[in-house]
C-alpha cells in the first residue's frame, strides 16, 4: 500500500471490505446503475479508516494553498461523513471539525445549536463519496449564508453520475474516482431489459 493509496487499492480494499458491490442497483431517485459503492462499510475496520483518512490528509497537505492555512482551517461534514471528517482533521492537524444534519428527510439541513461558522472562517466540505453533489451542495449554501468560505472539497471516492452538481472553480480532493454505469430509470435500464434482479439503495 502506498503512502496515498492508488486509485486501484482504495478499490481493491473497498471490494474486500464490501463496501463496492457489482450488480443492479436502484437509487431513490430512480436512477440504476451496475455498481454502488457505500465507504462507510470500509470505515468499520480500524486499519482501512486509517489508511483512507490519512491518505486523503496527505493530498489535501500536498496543496500549496491548503497547507497554508491547515492551523485555522474548519472541516465540516454531513453528519453520514462524520468518521471520514475526523479521520481528515486528526491526520491533517486542522483547527476544528463539525458538522450539520437533517432532522427530517424534508427538513433542511442545519448545524446543532451553539455550533456554526463564523463570518470569514476558512471551511473544507468533507464526505466520503462525492456521487449527485446534493448533500455537499447545500451544506456549501448553508455554510455561506453565515459568510464563511468554503475553500474546497475532500471526498474518498468520486463517483459521479450524469446529474452531479456543478461546484465550478472549486477544487475537489479524491482519492479515487470510479465511473458506474447510470441509467435514468428502470425503462431506460439494460439491466432491467435483461431481467437481472434489481436491489433497492436506501439512501
Amino acid at each position: 500500500m502506498h503512502l496515498v493509496p492508488t486509485n486501484d487499492e482504495v478499490i481493491q480494499m473497498l471490494r474486500e471490505t464490501g463496501a463496492m458491490r457489482d450488480g443492479h442497483f436502484e437509487y431513490p431517485n430512480g436512477m440504476h446503475a451496475n455498481e454502488y459503492v457505500q465507504v462507510a462499510l470500509a470505515f468499520r475496520f480500524f486499519q482501512d479508516a486509517k489508511i483512507l483518512s490519512v491518505g486523503l490528509s496527505r493530498k489535501l497537505r500536498a496543496d500549496t494553498e491548503i497547507r497554508a492555512m491547515i492551523k485555522e482551517l474548519s472541516i465540516v461534514c454531513p453528519a453520514t461523513g462524520m468518521p471520514i471528517a475526523y479521520g481528515v482533521c486528526e491526520a491533517l492537524r486542522a483547527h476544528q471539525v463539525y458538522w450539520a444534519e437533517k432532522n427530517g428527510e424534508d427538513q433542511p439541513m442545519q448545524f446543532k445549536q451553539f455550533i456554526q461558522p463564523a463570518a470569514g472562517e476558512k471551511v473544507l466540505l468533507v464526505d466520503d463519496i462525492l456521487r449527485s453533489g446534493k448533500r455537499l451542495t447545500e451544506l456549501r449554501s448553508l455554510i455561506e449564508s453565515y459568510g464563511a468560505e468554503v475553500v474546497a472539497i475532500a471526498v474518498a471516492v468520486h463517483q459521479p453520475n450524469p446529474d452531479i452538481a456543478n461546484f465550478g472553480t472549486l477544487p475537489i480532493f479524491y482519492l479515487a474516482q470510479m465511473h458506474a454505469v447510470y441509467y435514468k430509470d428502470a425503462s431506460s435500464c439494460d439491466l432491467c431489459q435483461k431481467g437481472v434482479a434489481v436491489e433497492k439503495i436506501w439512501f
